[in-house]
């Protein structure tokens, strides 16, 4: 639905993006990850017109279909600025208006409150809403005149957790529709739980884009966590002569805590052969588990790697 390439941006001197390269599904919710400064807002605002690339591509639907120009975007930055001093009816008459709306609007209106849950909500003054009413308001004014896709930059941030759950049951909703939504946020378990597909950008450049099933699979390295119940010198050294096994990557033991953290890319092999060598050398593990790294894991180690 969206496709980006090799998009440029600088501010006088500081090169905001350096070549972004982008592929958002249509019908998913795409999780469009970074730290604060990558150029997350800056490719937003490109793609929603708000400010003018100095070079690149940005191709909305099908490329040879020429519906590009037929395409709505809706855009909720992170805090969006409503009339206080309108209800959210009123609110909502006045959006119809702007996007010169063209059907049933009470009917549209009706339709959208009882999509953001704001039905009664709606009925009171927005100056006394809550930050999650804020949110949901926000939202029924961009899906108003049926955009196709739609760009929400952090919508569950500042929430707390009621409203955060009530944002996010939205916004799969709306996927459920076949909207195709861009996710912004830095609440990685939002994206584990709502995303098909996500893209990680780092100093302008995206790192790791894909569906979230097959990064996972690429980028998670599986752990075993062990704890000896007797840890003394020979059980430890022992355990980190492992390393020297094709099937292990690489052993840490942290002192402090007791623990081994025993990397491998052969979980179900590499665990068969650590219990092998702990029950012919008569050493009794209290704790032995599996770990896999999770989105926020891999997201931490990109987003930090110094290269």
């Amino acid at each position: 639905m969206v496709t980006i390439r090799n998009l440029q941006k600088s501010y006088k001197n500081f090169r905001v993006l350096d070549g972004l390269n982008m592929n958002v599904p249509a019908g998913e919710v795409y999780g469009f990850l970074g730290k604060n400064g990558c150029g997350k807002t800056t490719t937003m605002n490109i793609l929603c017109n708000v400010i003018p690339k100095d070079g690149g591509d940005v191709i909305l639907g099908d490329e040879n279909s020429g519906e590009g120009s037929k395409i709505k975007i809706g855009y909720l930055p992170e805090t969006p600025s409503l009339f206080n001093y309108m209800n959210g009816y009123e609110y909502l008459r006045y959006i119809a208006a702007c996007c010169k709306y063209e059907g049933n609007i009470n009917s549209r209106i009706d339709e959208v409150m009882e999509i953001v849950g704001m039905r009664e909500g709606g009925k009171r003054t927005i100056k006394g809403y809550s930050r999650g009413m804020n949110q949901r308001m926000g939202i029924g004014a961009i899906i108003f005149d049926h955009p196709q896709i739609l760009v929400l930059d952090e919508p569950t941030s500042a929430l707390d957790p009621e409203g955060r759950a009530d944002v996010m049951n939205i916004i799969r909703s709306l996927a459920q529709t076949g909207c195709t939504i861009i996710l912004c946020t830095h609440i990685l378990s939002d994206v584990e739980k709502a995303a098909g597909s996500i893209g990680i950008l780092k100093n302008g450049k995206m790192v790791i884009e894909g569906k979230i099933n097959d990064v996972l699979m690429d980028y998670a390295k599986p752990e075993i966590e062990l704890k000896l119940f007797d840890p003394n010198e020979r059980s430890v050294s022992l355990v980190r002569s492992l390393e020297q096994d094709p099937l292990i990557e690489k052993v840490d033991f942290y002192e402090n805590t007791g623990y081994f953290v025993i990397r491998t890319n052969q979980l179900e092999n590499a665990a068969g052969l650590l219990m092998k060598t702990l029950g012919e050398n008569s050493i009794v593990p209290s704790e032995m588990k599996a770990v896999t790294e999770s989105l926020e894991d891999i997201y931490l180690k990109v987003v930090n790697d110094n290269a």
